[in-house]
């Protein structure tokens, strides 16, 4: 499937993979919905409200009118929550609810990139203090996501700062591929959605996951592999050397604004200063 080894003599290059119904069979955000009740974050009808979300996502996928309806409520849901707090409950729930949700073929193609001398990089509309967890317990380089206004009490104001949809994930690809030094006429991306077409388009190699209608209407007519993903499997029942412990630290990437690039910050260096900010 993949193409050969990276050799030195050649610009770096990078395997760009969306997360939800993608790498994992879910979405991210929404699944964490319970653990958001159990820790006072939300009450039983927002949990019913994403239960039912969560639902239409996994049934029809989600088009550009009902992923705006989503960003929405999500946004006005999470309005004065504690960003620690959140951060706490997805570290202590992250393995439960994520680990048997990751798709083996996914995860396998990961570790191929990976072998192949690529880096991994997610790219994803959920909120970062959900995708970058998630991103190492991958084993992921990078990450790009969606980032709320965090207010000086150290809670969500319920803003978007940066959104990391349609365009504006191609955008964040080329601007990491600046800043890294990728071929994108070389590295590959993988999507389930046809929102994410900006994004495929960048890269010479793109491949469409259990597509939605529209992104599969569109791969055959441009021939990009389409690709069925559907044996969810707990990482460290099928590849032990898969994940954080073997990879470097993991580097958050986030574009804020339509060309911004803010590639390189480390993630745990920006953890910690998130935890150590004045609230």
């Amino acid at each position: 499937m993949l193409k050969g080894v990276e050799t030195h003599s050649l610009p770096r290059t990078a395997a760009f993979f969306d997360l939800d119904k993608t790498v994992i069979a879910k979405s991210s955000t929404l699944t964490f919905s319970k653990s958001f009740y159990q820790g006072g974050l939300i009450n039983r009808r927002a949990v019913l409200r994403t239960a039912y979300t969560q639902f239409v996502f996994l049934a029809g996928g989600a088009d550009h009118d009902q992923m705006e309806r989503m960003r929405t409520y999500l946004s006005s849901l999470c309005r004065g929550w504690n960003v620690q707090q959140v951060k706490e409950i997805v570290a202590e729930t992250l393995h439960d609810l994520i680990d048997p949700i990751i798709y083996d073929e996914a995860a396998s193609l990961i570790e191929e990139h990976h072998a192949a001398g690529r880096d991994v990089v997610i790219v994803s509309t959920s909120g970062a203090e959900v995708v970058e967890p998630i991103g190492e317990l991958l084993g992921a380089d990078r990450v790009v996501a969606t980032r709320m206004v965090v207010g000086d009490d150290g809670c969500f104001t319920g803003e978007v700062e940066y959104y990391a949809y349609g365009p504006t994930k191609a955008e964040a690809v080329e601007e990491v591929a600046r800043s890294e030094g990728y071929d994108l006429a070389r590295c590959y991306a993988y999507s389930d959605s046809a929102t994410d077409l900006p994004m495929l388009g960048a890269v010479g190699h793109p491949h469409a996951v259990n597509p939605d209608r529209a992104l599969r209407r569109e791969a055959l007519a441009r021939g990009w592999p389409i690709l069925d993903f559907h044996k969810p499997v707990r990482l460290k029942q099928r590849l032990p050397n898969l994940g954080a412990s073997s990879r470097p630290a993991l580097v958050a990437a986030a574009a804020v604004g339509a060309a911004a690039a803010t590639a390189g910050l480390v993630w745990y260096a920006n953890r910690r200063r998130t935890l150590t900010a004045p609230r």
